[in-house]
């Protein structure tokens, strides 16, 4: 697609970002992840999903010369929107999204890692939101997701000190969940990772996400509505005939998303 490479094996697809030197997220990149995303949602042979960048960063941050090119009094707001649409894309896909992190996930970049389902990163890694430094502030909800992993005050630190935090730190906060040595690793982990999401049925895997983060839409009450209506649901599916029946004789199962 120009801007990204997408490779599958298995259940598992690979979205590359390739956008040099710092894969910054322009407006292409995030046209191009958008078009991925629909083309995987429609492919019943792929249940889960890894971006990783090329070369030394996961994404040092959005395209900022693309964004001064805008100076012409363009609706940044629009902007802003379109932004934040794509990563709620990324956040409600029906099947699970791995952020593999190296060198630096910074502004856009750690956007884009935090709407993703799980986070896993190299050690040494940079994640932050630099971006009052540029007297400017993060506007593809990093405000809203980056409370929800390191609280309320680490958030308003690493924001208004613009100082990132190491791979090894966002562990300790929970922002990552899973660390590795260097970059080979941590896109092996998560491959190892993708390929566990990608035994299970991927519809409950579906439901799962849907719920773990219905909190946005519904109370706490319908979620748990919205849960038992999923349950009865998974219940009746070929999927777990076939769960049931592998446990009784005691073997592996082999969903079909059924």
């Amino acid at each position: 697609m120009g801007t990204l490479s997408l490779t599958k094996g298995g259940h598992v697809a690979v979205i590359t970002i390739q956008h040099p030197p710092a894969n910054a997220l322009s407006t292409k990149v995030l046209d191009d992840l958008s078009a991925s995303l629909d083309q995987l949602a429609e492919d019943r042979n792929i249940r889960s999903i890894i971006i990783h960048g090329e070369g030394r960063f996961f994404s040092a941050g959005a395209d900022i010369k693309e964004f001064t090119s805008l100076m012409d009094g363009s609706d940044y707001s629009a902007l802003a929107d379109k932004g934040q649409q794509m990563f709620e894309k990324v956040e409600s896909f029906p099947k699970p999204i791995i952020a593999a992190i190296h060198g630096a996930a910074l502004g856009g970049g750690l956007e884009l890692a935090m709407a993703c389902h799980i986070r896993i990163a190299t050690e040494d890694a940079k994640l932050g939101l630099p971006e009052l430094n540029l007297g400017i502030i993060p506007g593809f909800a990093g405000t809203q997701r980056l409370p929800k992993y390191v609280g309320t005050a680490k958030a308003l630190e690493m924001i208004g000190t613009s100082e990132p935090i190491s791979g090894k730190e966002a562990f300790a906060y929970g922002l990552v969940t899973i660390l590795a040595k260097d970059e080979a690793e941590v896109l092996q982990k998560a491959k190892e990772l993708a390929g566990k999401f990608a035994e299970k049925s991927p519809q409950t895997l579906a439901y799962v996400i849907e719920l773990l983060y219905s909190s946005k839409v519904y109370s706490y009450e319908g979620s748990l509505k919205l849960e038992g209506k999923h349950f009865g649901e998974a219940f009746r599916s070929e999927d777990a005939k076939e769960g049931i029946q592998a446990f009784l004789e005691k073997r592996k199962p082999h969903f079909k998303g059924e």
